[in-house]
């Protein structure tokens, strides 16, 4: 008898241990995945996706938007609020042209290196400035890759997926247009993300964003927006 209730004791507890640690597991997969941070998506298609950080400039931004147009491919701009401030009639011919707004935030300044009221803050006037002119973006760049966990979740509190890149062309540094061409071309993979910049002038971006496209196509890829890049995230996860 009192073997029976030994066991029956040790079996209630393992079941009890068993839900406990699988409640655990499963909320734990819910917070990592409500605050992920997308660097690249998990799929064999030969998809990829071109975003831009920065601007709009109102040099650089024209012409990258008329080689993007003749290639007829559909981007994702990052766009700086207080550039967008300065510039929203390029903010609406980008929208006007197909291409998806994302926030880069206000200003520039490393949100990390903020207190949580000020990032907020940043959110906050960066959508102020962009609802005139383009839909509501459903992912955020921190400025610099800059992030911690409690900046995450509030993008996530705010309707934002984090985004940072999985190939830094290094545009910014301003090299030959053809270095850049060959950081992006020799590291690129499917459900890669592509970094470029259009926040100053001159830049390499608009003729290297040319090639790119050229050569990554003639290698089968297909260049989609992030929006549509994550619907194969989506695929994979089913």
């Amino acid at each position: 008898m009192k073997n029976s209730l030994r066991r029956s004791f040790f079996n209630i507890t393992v079941l009890v241990l068993g839900l406990a640690l699988s409640l655990i597991y499963e909320t734990s997969a819910v917070l990592d995945d409500a605050n992920r941070v997308i660097r690249k998506i998990p799929t064999t298609h030969k998809v990829i996706a071109l975003t831009v950080d920065d601007g709009p400039h109102y040099k650089t931004t024209p012409e990258l938007l008329a080689v993007l147009r003749e290639k007829q491919v559909k981007a994702t701009f990052f766009i700086l609020g207080a550039n967008a401030e300065a510039h929203p009639d390029i903010v609406a011919q980008a929208v006007a042209d197909g291409h998806e707004i994302a926030s880069h935030a206000y200003s520039h300044k490393r949100l990390n290196k903020l207190t949580q009221a000020e990032v907020a803050a940043e959110f906050d006037r960066f959508e102020t400035i962009i609802s005139p002119v383009a839909p509501k973006p459903a992912f955020f760049r921190p400025p610099d890759g800059a992030y911690n966990d409690a900046i995450v979740k509030l993008a996530r509190e705010l309707g934002y997926t984090t985004v940072l890149w999985s190939i830094d062309t290094g545009d910014w540094r301003r090299p030959p247009a053809g270095q850049v061409v060959e950081t992006a071309v020799k590291n690129a993979i499917p459900g890669g993300i592509i970094l470029m910049h259009d926040g100053q002038y001159p830049l390499p971006t608009p003729q290297a964003a040319a090639l790119i496209i050229d050569q990554l196509r003639s290698r089968g890829y297909q260049f989609v927006t992030m929006s549509e890049l994550m619907q194969y995230y989506e695929e994979n996860r089913g």
